[in-house]
């Protein structure tokens, strides 16, 4: 017999103000990450321009960038702060992904690469720090994207001269695709590059490199401008060196790499593969950021949709009469179910920036591979949300002026960017394969327990994460012995016959910390209106994600066949009762105003 949750009657009302405090509790409770940046993109120079040129849309984007800059005390303390610099992202998104975009290149790739140099004296960034010169980074290249530790671009040591000279050997060797145009005024880059000393390859290292000045790109420097891309528009271009002398200076050093007055190398990294890793770990914290732009971006895309929903109003099945979209169960229901996941990606993501805040050396490995996991489901969870939140709203949410048509531009954007989904999951699946502790088997469902239930669903994804751990060893084992499907025990063939079930092992493993994340987040709760509302939010997320597993799971004895059978009712439920809770729970994403009662399609008629 299935025992479910009682169906009869919605919750109390509930104060947004309270969900909102939660969501945005991030770090130390007396710290306002988030305020600074709420209140920037408030002002008048946030709002969308308009039908207006590609190019003063670049230019709007660094207008912008240098007003988020003047809330700043200090950048560098911003560059040092991952928690600040995440809610950077968030809120930026909120109205433009363009300005994300060059805030995390400047603060964090950039400037934060500077700060993580190891040279005494310190190097001095105030130019940066107050935008003189606007921050660039350069590392993949035309042919070389995710395996950019093969880079191609060079950086020879002149002993004679004490310079380095920085040069591109051929067209695949070309920057692809940082923001080098002349827009946003004069502009340095850290290029990762192929260290050469006396012909031997040292690995790939950052050098500090200035590309233009007011008059235009420095010589030896050609930019060329690429074609527009989808998303937030932003100045993107291919950037060649051709024989660019640079002092010794230029070098980013630290444990990886030092090379000293007498033009002696040394590292107490071995392999080249390993300098190039810690030349570029800010990487680290632009996946975190890349995560939080596209949680910004998902919140604001639903609080529109979900007011669109509310205010458009349609025939209804009585003649002369017109009710709201948001009164039709196929709506609304669509946008319940997104919230939800909007929700546990939220508290997801504030769990896995802390981890990162708080790690440990000998833990860094195993937090990098979460915050790839992070990204990887938080991006790809908001291009569904993106897409969901424009369709829902029709038409009108074709027109960016509206708020809603660049959303899911941004989001491939960051999906590719610092780390492409797909390949940091491959990593992150090919570690946990033996690298990473199998949950233990829960036990058989009964059929007693409540299909509602957040513990039990819970379990639920703990058994399809055991299954497909197990399934990728014994996977990865059978290949190793010659029986796989891919190959005979290569490396290559290893790999092909384990990775389907690495990928959904990750995808499991992510589905599971994010419900971890939002059960923690619901217990901190003592008002018992906001709690029932957030739990039948919990439910309504898990749910879902056992719903889309069943069959598996029913094979695996961590369902019934009862409870399955029950799932389409008890969503039926769910939805029920937060149906007259969605405006408050977008309510509560706190999208300023300002912004909101700017876009056309939420104000005219």
């Amino acid at each position: 017999m299935v025992i479910s949750t009682p169906v009869s009657g919605s919750h109390p009302a509930v104060d947004s103000a309270r969900l909102t405090e939660l969501l945005f509790r991030d770090g130390p409770e007396d710290t306002d990450v988030h305020g600074r940046w709420r209140k920037a993109i408030a002002t008048e120079l946030f709002r969308h321009p308009g039908d207006v040129p590609v190019e003063d849309r670049w230019q709007l984007s660094y207008d912008r960038l240098r007003a988020l800059n003047d809330e700043l005390l200090s950048p560098e303390e911003l560059a040092r702060d991952a928690r600040g610099l995440a809610a950077l992202h968030e809120w930026a998104s909120v109205v433009d992904g363009a300005t994300s975009t060059v805030a995390g290149i400047h603060y964090n790739l950039f400037l934060g690469s500077l700060l993580d140099d190891r040279v005494s004296p310190a190097r001095d960034t105030s130019e940066f720090a107050a935008l003189a010169r606007t921050g660039t980074f350069l590392c993949t290249e035309r042919a070389h994207g995710n395996d950019a530790a093969a880079l191609e671009t060079v950086a020879r040591y002149d002993r004679e001269r004490d310079e380095f000279v920085l040069h591109t050997p051929h067209e695949g060797a070309r920057k692809y695709m940082p923001n080098t145009s002349a827009t946003g005024g004069p502009k340095t880059a850290v290029v990762a590059a192929r260290l050469l000393i006396d012909d031997r390859d040292q690995g790939v290292f950052l050098f500090l490199t200035p590309l233009s000045d007011h008059r235009g790109t420095l010589p030896g420097v050609t930019v060329e401008r690429l074609p527009e891309r989808v998303g937030g528009p932003v100045d993107h271009c291919a950037t060649t060196f051709d024989q660019v002398r640079l002092p010794r200076t230029a070098l980013i050093q630290g444990e990886h790499g030092r090379l000293s007055p007498d033009g002696t190398f040394s590292s107490a990294v071995g392999s080249p593969r390993k300098r190039f890793l810690h030349a570029i770990r800010r990487v680290t914290v632009g996946k975190l950021c890349m995560s939080a732009s596209t949680l910004g971006g998902c919140r604001a895309a639903l609080a529109i949709a979900v007011r669109y929903a509310h205010s458009r109003l349609i025939s209804s099945p009585v003649a002369g009469q017109r009710v709201p979209l948001a009164a039709h169960r196929s709506h609304h229901a669509r946008l319940l179910e997104r919230v939800a996941t909007a929700y546990a990606m939220t508290f997801f993501h504030r769990t896995v920036t802390e981890r990162w805040i708080g790690h440990r050396p000998e833990d860094r490995a195993g937090t990098e591979r979460l915050v790839a996991v992070a990204k990887g489901w938080i991006t790809w969870q908001a291009r569904e949300i993106a897409i969901e939140s424009r369709e829902r709203c029709g038409a009108r949410a074709l027109f960016p002026v509206n708020g809603l048509a660049e959303f899911a531009g941004n989001v491939d954007g960051a999906i590719t960017a610092e780390g492409d989904n797909l390949a940091i999951w491959c990593k992150a699946g090919a570690e946990m394969i033996f690298g990473h502790a199998l949950v233990p088997a829960p036990p058989a469902a009964t059929g007693r327990e409540s299909p509602a239930g957040p513990a039990f669903l819970r379990r639920a994804v703990a058994a399809a994460e055991h299954h497909w751990h197990t399934s990728a060893r014994r996977d990865l084992r059978r290949s190793e012995e010659g029986d796989g499907d891919d190959g005979d025990g290569d490396a290559l063939g290893r790999w092909n016959n384990a990775s389907d079930a690495a990928l959904k092992l990750v995808e499991a493993y992510a589905v599971g910390q994010a419900a971890d994340a939002f059960a923690a987040a619901c217990a901190r709760v003592t008002d018992p209106s906001t709690r029932a509302v957030l739990d039948d939010l919990h439910a309504l997320f898990l749910l879902r994600e056992v719903d889309s597993r069943s069959g598996l799971l029913l094979a695996e004895n961590a369902l019934t066949a009862e409870q399955v059978r029950s799932f389409p009712r008890t969503l039926h439920t769910l939805t029920a009762r937060l149906a007259p809770h969605l405006a408050t729970l977008t309510e509560a994403f706190d999208i300023p105003e300002e912004h909101l009662s700017s876009l056309p399609m939420l104000t005219a008629p």
